[in-house]
């Protein structure tokens, strides 16, 4: 028989022992309505931290979602940043109600692992992008296609949680991390990447296909002849 997980983030237990704590002094002091807010607080905080199972696809070369919220950014884009080169990028928002535990897009390797102190703006801004704290991770598939995944820091979020280390091996699906609070992570792909998601789609981590990896075409070779 499988043993049964509390499906919560081990990144919550802290704000939800303290605030319980906190409900129960409260409690028993009498003061009534400290008590409930902070039994209100007790019960978003862990709303916040749920950490659900989810179903993970299982077609070949599936780009698993890391992050549970809506589309804002699908296209391509000049990565100047992290892998030098055009690139298809999807950034996806988190909002304060979301599950907020990051999942591994593709099966790879970490080859670098990258965190920026920085700003902390509204995450559906652009110059969040620019300006705000982050972590980046560059991972190699199996094929040897890279890709980059960031986790960016929002108005409220002060807290990247990051557990993959350089050279560590991630499995597709795979969770990672979190942010803390309303954040958005983006997703920088090959071009060879097929995207199947929309502008405004709203998507859940470890479940939704935001698209298919294909083998980038060799360079050199001849077309086929019709």
């Amino acid at each position: 028989m499988q043993k049964t997980e509390l499906p919560l983030a081990l990144e919550g237990y802290p704000f939800i022992l303290f605030s319980g704590f906190a409900t129960l002094i409260f409690g028993l002091l009498g003061f009534v309505l400290p008590a409930l807010l902070c039994l209100l607080l007790t019960g978003f905080v862990t709303y916040f931290f749920r950490d659900p199972a989810r179903v993970l696809p299982e077609e070949p070369g599936a780009i698993v979602c890391p992050a549970d919220g809506k589309i804002i950014v699908l296209g391509e884009v000049d990565d100047d940043r992290f892998l030098h080169t055009r690139v298809q990028k999807i950034s996806i928002f988190m909002n304060v109600f979301n599950v907020h535990v990051n999942r591994i897009p593709l099966t790879g390797t970490v080859e670098q692992v990258a965190l920026s102190p920085g700003k902390f703006y509204a995450a559906d801004k652009d110059k969040a992008v620019l300006h705000n704290e982050f972590c980046a991770l560059t991972l190699a598939t199996p094929d040897n296609q890279r890709y980059t995944m960031v986790q960016i820091a929002g108005l409220i979020a002060r807290r990247i949680v990051c557990r993959a280390e350089k050279g560590d091996r991630v499995m597709a699906g795979e969770r990672f991390g979190m942010i803390r609070f309303g954040s958005r992570v983006d997703l920088y792909l090959p071009l060879s990447a097929r995207v199947s998601v929309r502008m405004g789609e709203k998507v859940r981590a470890g479940e939704t296909v935001l698209g298919y990896l294909v083998s980038a075409p060799v360079s050199g070779a001849e077309e086929p002849v019709a």
